[in-house]
């Protein structure tokens, strides 16, 4: 509870917290920025960390002249596609051995929410994860497991990723100095995750109150 209450304070102080890593390490900000979204995209125990949020606040940054848009969208599209990268040989190699000794950071409610979209969406699923928390980061994982071919996953891993950090990082550069948003960064921020989070939200709905 403790690390989700971490998490959605840095989502509702996005802003302010962006601000201060920039103000307090520079050019170094970019190395944080692509950590960060490499360990939501790669690394299968932290699956919520507020990407599309962050993109979008990096991209507001950017508008003002604190980051260069154009290098934020190369460096981070590759930090995207590294990490499901790294995320799929990780389900292909030690996956099934990680979900045998059950550890608590592989839920069996987000496996099979994943495999549910790869039934849904087949390798689509590889681009549409890229815009639902919790799933973004278990797609590559459970593909790895054996949902898809590593030739055909790398595919839609690129043109997700590039895609991905694109929308988030250009919104944010456009639209990140109008005063409304400025005023109401948190919760345009949070609002951003519960519009990406909206499949899952209805999918819930469906299968909770409409059977």
């Amino acid at each position: 509870m403790e690390y989700i209450k971490l998490v959605i304070d840095f989502i509702l102080h996005i802003d302010k917290h962006l601000g201060e890593i920039i103000n307090n390490y520079g050019t170094w900000t970019y190395a944080i920025l692509f950590l960060i979204i490499f360990a939501e995209t790669g690394l299968v125990i932290i699956p919520l960390l507020p990407g599309d949020s962050l993109l979008f606040a990096a991209g507001s940054f950017a508008a003002i002249g604190k980051l260069n848009p154009h290098f934020m969208f190369f460096l981070l599209s590759f930090a995207a596609i590294i990490g499901d990268t790294v995320n799929y040989w990780i389900g292909s190699s030690i996956g099934h051995k990680l979900i045998a000794k059950n550890y608590r950071f592989l839920k069996r409610e987000h496996l099979e929410k994943t495999h549910q979209f790869f039934e849904k969406y087949g390798g689509k699923t590889i681009i549409i994860a890229r815009f639902v928390p919790i799933v973004r980061t278990f797609a590559p994982f459970v593909a790895g497991l054996g949902a898809m071919t590593y030739s055909k996953f790398i595919l839609y891993n690129i043109v997700g990723g590039i895609f991905w950090v694109a929308l988030f990082v250009y919104v944010g550069y456009f639209f990140g100095n109008l005063p409304f948003v400025q005023n109401n960064f948190g919760l345009v921020a949070m609002a951003i995750i519960i519009i990406s989070a909206l499949p899952i939200i209805i999918e819930f709905v469906k299968r909770r109150f409409l059977k």
